[in-house]
């Protein structure tokens, strides 16, 4: 439920908040802008002249379409104001905006710290005055405060059991990597696996045993994966990955290739795939006992955006079938949507 508004009255003083860049993609409620004392601009050059010529307490810049120039942006606009300058950061764009938030060889920093949306500016406007929120700075009594936020986003969206991601974050975090696919003609693979007769495991050896087996598959499948793709436990024994290009990312740097047809198949995906099984399968498990040497197998799915559907929903059910093919065929293996040969040992 979306909580009310508060009236601009109910700020402290003369506080004014600008809002740099597309804010409908960071605000739910940006329709509100005037009842929180925001100001916003589209513009990155107007948006420094006015924070230049206006005495603002916050200047708040949407990432989202500014990746190219947000280091000059937050140059002119540091030269320019005196003003705490908030980063407004989609998930995938959190490590960049922790970056700009940290000082680096005695220079200042560029940002003083970063917002995780969308969110609504009801809160963000609450967090901001508080000095609390996922990267927002914090001194004093509200240094306290932020940390039991931090650690209400992270159960919020951390499984317990693994450390990885939860379906709720997995969700999320799929489908704003989606919108920038759609619009950078980019490309986002969901690998959806489980583990095969993981009942067996949990019968024979334990409860506890079968936890320390979903642990160490995690390990191994954060390992096997490039930094920047996204690793969650999406319920029981059942794991789902997110490979996507990060513009940022070195390795993709300078690349000419782009994926512009449909029936490509994602290479770096089926590579770590076929790594973590293999290195699932022949794991080093003691908790087995002598017996257990490389006996793991797993079991899953592998589905693309665009060729095998166009939002997060269809690639989760279309990977799902694919597991569920994969299971019905012997398990120990991974299928990928629509090929003839589905297993990617298959695929060269």
């Amino acid at each position: 439920m979306t909580r009310p508004a508060e009236s601009t009255s109910a700020w402290h003083g003369e506080d004014r908040i600008l809002l740099v860049g597309d804010a409908g993609k960071a605000f739910l409620d940006i329709d509100q802008a005037d009842r929180h004392a925001c100001d916003v601009r589209t513009s990155a050059l107007d948006a420094i002249e006015t924070a230049t010529r206006n005495d603002y307490t916050t200047v708040a810049i949407v990432m989202d379409g500014l990746v190219a120039q947000l280091r000059a942006v937050l140059q002119g606009v540091r030269r320019g104001t005196t003003a705490r300058v908030i980063l407004l950061a989609q998930m995938y764009e959190e490590p960049i905006a922790r970056c700009l938030a940290r000082e680096s060889g005695g220079e200042a920093r560029l940002a003083d710290g970063y917002w995780v949306c969308p969110t609504t500016l009801a809160s963000f406007c609450r967090g901001i005055r508080a000095g609390t929120g996922p990267g927002a700075p914090a001194d004093g009594a509200y240094a306290a405060m932020e940390a039991k936020i931090r650690q209400l986003e992270r159960l919020a969206t951390t499984d317990d059991l693994t450390g990885l991601k939860n379906r709720r974050y997995i969700w999320e975090f799929a489908r704003q990597v989606l919108d920038r696919a759609r619009q950078d003609a980019g490309r986002v693979t969901l690998l959806v696996f489980d583990i095969d007769n993981f009942k067996h495991y949990n019968d024979v050896y334990g409860h506890p045993t079968g936890d320390e087996i979903l642990r160490q598959a995690a390990l191994l499948m954060q390992r096997c994966c490039r930094p920047h793709d996204v690793v969650g436990r999406i319920g029981g024994d059942e794991f789902a990955v997110v490979f996507w290009e990060d513009p940022s990312c070195p390795a993709l740097e300078g690349r000419s290739e782009r994926r512009s047809t449909e029936a490509e198949h994602p290479t770096e995906a089926i590579s770590v795939a076929k790594r973590f099984q293999n290195e699932f399968g022949n794991a080093e498990l003691d908790l087995l006992g002598p017996e257990g040497h490389g006996i793991l197998t797993i079991s899953g799915g592998l589905a693309s955006f665009p060729r095998d559907g166009a939002t997060i929903q269809e690639l989760f059910e279309r990977a799902d079938g694919a597991l569920l093919d994969a299971k019905r065929s012997g398990k120990n293996r991974i299928y990928l949507v629509g090929e003839p040969k589905n297993n990617i040992a298959d695929i060269s």
